[in-house]
């Protein structure tokens, strides 16, 4: 009788663990359109893989928005598993001590064989500490480029192979695809990330003192420069003829390049995939621009995009989940499928060179350049990346300052001088927060 009791008992916890739920892990997350459709099927792919942990994405509006929804869901003790966390509010991240759980102390803890000298390095900096020690791991990292219209090229008798390379090139085949008949020459989104902290890296200047953030928070913008002034200068004179449109912040001016107003564009090459889904024309990427009169330019472009950080708070077993979602992450093929369908960078040398071997880059070099780019030569403390608390409100600073400019409120000088100055009372409000 005891041996049937005991069948029946050892059948019922069989039974119990056939039909138990598994652990449901919340991934918030900012991406749109096609990048969030990879989203998805990266998480139903690892939900297939196993049968202990789901990943459920979710989709919680602009990267200010998810970041902010996160910090309200962890103050009411529902904060999600994972969120992704755009490159500007990584020092505030990082200062949230007792907030997150730093990825290579989860990685140790669960057992994940993790090694971090298989990603590629530029990338990973950004998320680690002095000692190198990882605190979030790298998603959706990405670079500035510059796409271009080959037809409008072609149609203002320019040559479709060869766009513009230095910053006074570009200025005038942009003069003449307005003259071609174009509504403008060109146009830019994210004025900050873009025409002031790539631009400055990839001039190998300072955006800000103490390795622009990463040796400290007492650290100061520096980025008001005469190579700064020159060049605003000169997308402000543009604007007065619509050689250059404003489309507005973030990724706003995109637009404006796939409906074909204009005929050249600085965009992240995250965008590649939404690109080739909504351009009606022959499109290329090219390198960033640079002043040939700047010594030691062009350096190396720094990432943008996000990293996937991981809450405090959470059990073990939901942490051995995301553990092992993250390994799964880290993969060559999955990192393959992710980089080759969105355009974002391959976070590994491994999937780097995987998509090579698999011919991918032959008839798609534009996610190539951009890592050519971001690898062009070995980082300094200009190029290395950016790391200032309360980046996100110096941003809106810098957007709201450029918009004052283009509509003759304030003087080019006078508006970058602004933007230093706001930008250090924010330096200055964060120190004194998190000393």
């Amino acid at each position: 009788m005891k041996r049937i009791s005991f069948t029946i008992l050892a059948l019922c916890m069989i039974a119990s663990a056939a039909f138990a739920q598994p652990i449901g892990l919340d991934f918030w997350h900012a991406m749109t359109g096609k990048n969030a459709e990879y989203v998805q099927i990266i998480a139903d792919k690892f939900n297939a893989s196993q049968s202990l942990y789901k990943i459920n994405p979710v989709f919680k509006g602009s990267y200010i928005d998810t970041m902010t929804a996160g910090i309200a869901a962890y103050r009411a003790k529902s904060a999600p598993a994972i969120i992704q966390i755009f490159e500007v509010g990584t020092a505030t991240m990082m200062s949230a001590k007792g907030v997150i759980k730093p990825v290579y102390q989860l990685m140790k803890e669960t057992g994940q064989k993790f090694d971090p000298k298989i990603y590629i390095p530029t990338i990973t900096s950004y998320y680690s500490t002095a000692k190198g020690e990882m605190l979030s791991l790298p998603f959706n990292s990405s670079t500035s480029v510059m796409y271009y219209n080959k037809d409008a090229f072609r149609k203002a008798g320019l040559d479709p192979d060869k766009p513009p390379v230095t910053w006074p090139e570009f200025f005038e085949v942009a003069k003449k695809l307005k003259a071609s008949g174009m509504e403008g020459g060109f146009s830019t989104n994210w004025i900050s990330w873009i025409q002031l902290e790539n631009f400055s890296a990839w001039h190998n200047q300072p955006f800000g003192s103490k390795s622009n953030g990463f040796e400290g928070l007492d650290t100061v913008l520096t980025f008001n420069t005469p190579l700064t002034l020159k060049h605003f200068e000169t997308i402000y004179q543009l604007s007065k003829d619509k050689v250059f449109i404003y489309g507005g912040r973030e990724n706003k001016a995109n637009p404006l390049f796939t409906s074909g107003q204009v005929g050249m564009h600085f965009e992240s090459i995250g965008g590649y995939a939404n690109f080739k889904n909504t351009c009606k024309f022959d499109f290329g990427v090219a390198r960033l621009p640079y002043y040939p009169e700047v010594a030691g330019a062009p350096q190396n472009s720094i990432i943008g995009g996000a990293s996937l950080w991981v809450f405090g708070g959470k059990s073990k077993n939901e942490y051995k989940g995301i553990a092992e979602f993250f390994t799964f992450l880290s993969t060559p093929e999955i990192q393959a499928l992710w980089h080759q369908n969105t355009g974002y960078l391959p976070i590994t040398t491994a999937a780097y060179e995987l998509t090579k071997s698999q011919g991918f880059y032959v008839t798609n070099p534009g996610p190539e350049i951009a890592i050519k780019q971001l690898l062009n030569k070995a980082p300094t403390k200009n190029s290395m990346g950016i790391r200032f608390g309360n980046f996100a409100s110096i941003r809106e600073v810098e957007d709201q300052t450029w918009e004052d400019i283009l509509a003759g409120k304030i003087s080019v000088k006078d508006g970058l001088a602004r933007m230093v100055l706001y930008g250090n009372a924010q330096l200055r409000e964060f120190q004194r927060l998190n000393k």
